[in-house]
């Protein structure tokens, strides 16, 4: 037997039993589970009055608050979908991914013709902020955006209802009652996901407005925190602050550091090992679609290093171009399998890359050695087919950011007559580490790969290449440096 409860009747029922526990805090502003859970039914009423209902779909385009909570949970008591997406979105894309989503109601964008709330909504104090009546279930619980390879954007829109079953232990090694630290980007699939589930599952959610170095480290010793979400990003540039100031922060309630969301830089993840222990450290590698992914946890990782782990979900194989599988060792793509009977997601906006008997690729390369780990690639659009060699960005990356004068980097491939494509790096240089020579980066990257795999070129920028979540878009990158036709 399962005891299945709507996530927000959850809210509701966390908030009867401890109702002056905070629940989320974000930029100085906390709300208790009472407060948050009155507020969003106030707010549920408010939307089911403008039409808003069962499986529709709710556009949140708020930044990292207490609000974004407010219109997640709002939607969800209804049983609508939050469908959240940047708050920075340019006109142009948030209008494709209003024309995709269709819904019946949007926070943080004012858009003709739906009704829009902005960034500081209360429903009015007409609504009873009592739970609701009735305990409606969204059929998807969230719909994140991807931009994808075509650079338009899609919906991938979960396969799971907006349920928790009470009877299996709590996901992501959540500590019911404990503390969460995200600094990242709630509209990205990560920071969403382990947001929710830890308020979900009791925990105190403490938000950064957006990601900053020693604050994170701030947040996690002001509220004992138990767990914090990273990507490998955010990894280096807390590790780059001044040790005193990295040491200055007690840490003992930390237990769990999770990271993922781009490849991390061995280098990285081994000064991470030594600063707080192997065993705090946990990696997870799968895609917004959910089919399957893997679960490395800091031990393991020692033994098999440059690993994302063994598959914890679904199926994983490695096969060639022609579709066919290879053995351990080799490099070739990556497909997956869900081996639940319901779907986990569907796309609106796109079709899945998907064979005849149920298996589909996201685009990422990878191996698996003799013991089932899992060693990943590049995406199959981002590798750089060089002289005949096959190079992959993230490993010369990885040795770019190792130098202490890069804020971050992008490798990309431009067209060569000589070699087909040349190693063209895009550098986004510290301006707190002083001037960074080229010729003195290059020297530091020759040091740390063969010949062939070193830039040919190098592009000093000052505008970020990584959003805040840690993601960058290469083929974009690429795109604009390269006329088309």
């Amino acid at each position: 037997m399962t005891t299945l409860v709507p996530f927000g009747r959850r809210l509701s029922d966390l908030a009867a039993a401890d109702p002056d526990r905070p629940a989320v805090t974000c930029a100085g502003v906390s709300m208790t589970r009472r407060e948050l859970d009155a507020a969003a039914n106030r707010l549920a009423r408010q939307l089911r009055d403008e039409g808003v209902g069962v499986g529709d779909m709710v556009t949140i385009a708020l930044p990292n608050s207490v609000d974004w909570f407010m219109a997640f949970f709002a939607a969800l008591k209804i049983g609508a979908t939050p469908q959240p997406v940047s708050s920075r979105l340019p006109g142009r894309e948030m209008e494709q991914i209003v024309e995709l989503a269709e819904p019946k109601a949007v926070f943080g964008v004012d858009v003709p013709g739906i009704p829009s709330f902005a960034l500081g909504h209360r429903a009015p104090d007409t609504y009873d902020g009592a739970p609701l009546e009735d305990d409606a279930v969204a059929p998807a619980w969230k719909a994140p955006t991807s931009g994808g390879s075509t650079g338009r954007p899609k919906l991938i829109v979960s396969g799971d209802p907006g349920v928790l079953d009470l009877d299996l232990p709590p996901a992501l090694a959540l500590t019911p009652e404990g503390c969460m630290v995200m600094p990242g980007p709630l509209y990205h699939n990560g920071p969403l996901i382990w947001s929710v589930l830890a308020l979900l599952w009791g925990d105190h959610v403490v938000v950064l407005p957006r990601f900053d170095a020693e604050e994170t480290l701030r947040m996690l010793a002001e509220h004992r925190a138990d767990i914090v979400y990273l990507v490998p990003t955010m990894m280096k540039r807390i590790w780059r602050l001044p040790e005193d100031v990295r040491l200055s922060y007690d840490l003992s309630a930390l237990k769990v550091v999770w990271h993922l969301a781009e490849p991390c830089p061995e280098w990285l993840k081994l000064c991470w090992i030594d600063w707080l222990g192997a065993e705090r450290i946990y990696e997870l590698y799968g895609g917004t679609e959910g089919q399957a992914n893997t679960v490395i946890t800091g031990p393991e990782w020692l033994a098999h290093q440059g690993s994302v782990g063994k598959v914890n979900m679904g199926e994983i194989e490695i096969r060639d171009a022609d579709g066919m599988p290879l053995p351990p060792g080799e490099m070739g793509e990556v497909w997956m399998r869900r081996t639940r009977a319901n779907e986990t997601y569907r796309y609106v906006g796109a079709e899945p890359r998907r064979s005849e008997d149920g298996w589909e690729s996201l685009g990422d390369m990878g191996r698996m050695d003799e013991e089932g780990y899992l060693y990943l690639g590049d995406r199959m659009q981002d590798m750089i087919l060089c002289g005949g060699s096959n190079i992959y960005p993230a490993e010369v990356e990885a040795a770019l950011q190792e130098h202490p004068a890069v804020r971050s980097c992008a490798v990309i491939g431009l067209p060569d007559d000589d070699l087909g494509n040349r190693v063209h790096a895009i550098v986004e240089p510290d301006p707190d580490a002083g001037e960074l020579s080229v010729e003195e980066l290059l020297a530091f990257v020759g040091e740390r790969l063969v010949r062939y795999k070193v830039p040919r070129s190098v592009e000093l920028v000052d505008e970020p290449l990584r959003d805040d979540a840690g993601k960058v878009r290469r083929a974009a990158l690429r795109a604009e440096r390269v006329p088309s036709g």
